[in-house]
């Protein structure tokens, strides 16, 4: 089967974080249609590790997240400024370190996440750090408000459970890390 092919593109609106695309598309059959995307570039989000004799812990952020009007906990995660292209390890490595002041003496790739490919453009590496060395935050001025903790894993299946994590990059990249782990 032919796949939908774009005929026509128009930018709709541009921000230093996005762009709103409307396509002119022809489907299969040969009839018109249209679909708007959001073009993001790609994320990386990571999740901090770190194990010792009393088990496994996690680091995450907490930040309001005006869409939703709550606050939420979630891994370090984010993308370039600018718009950036940028290795995703490299990327993985200063979220990491300007979300929570944290580096990682190993950054292990995981998987790959589609945020919403039925309207958005955006991808999301997920890594894995561990070797945690923790040191002081940098965070941009729309972090302000940022805070993070570790969580021992119960702890964090809890919250999971309990709606207090509701970002889903965050839990597929928690999804991915189990499954890494089998």
């Amino acid at each position: 089967m032919d796949s939908i092919r774009t005929v026509g593109s128009r930018e709709v609106y541009r921000n230093n974080w996005l762009t709103v695309r409307e396509d002119d598309i022809r489907r299969p059959d040969g009839s018109a249609g249209i679909y708007a995307v959001v073009d993001k570039p790609t994320y990386a989000l990571v999740i901090p590790r770190d194990v010792s004799a009393e088990g496994q812990r996690f680091h995450l952020v907490e930040q309001f997240r005006y869409p939703l009007g709550q606050r939420r906990w979630e891994f370090p995660q984010g993308t370039a400024p600018g718009r950036a292209d940028i290795d995703p390890a490299e990327l993985a490595a200063r979220e990491l370190r300007e979300e929570t002041g944290l580096s990682a003496a190993s950054m292990t790739e995981i998987g790959l996440l589609d945020v919403a490919p039925g309207m958005s453009s955006q991808r999301g590496r997920v890594f894995l750090a561990t070797g945690i060395t923790e040191g002081p935050h940098d965070r941009e001025h729309e972090e302000q408000d940022m805070r993070s903790a570790w969580f021992g894993r119960a702890e964090l299946e809890q919250m999971m459970r309990a709606g207090m994590v509701t970002d889903a990059q965050t839990l597929a990249a928690w999804t991915l890390m189990l499954l890494v782990g089998r």
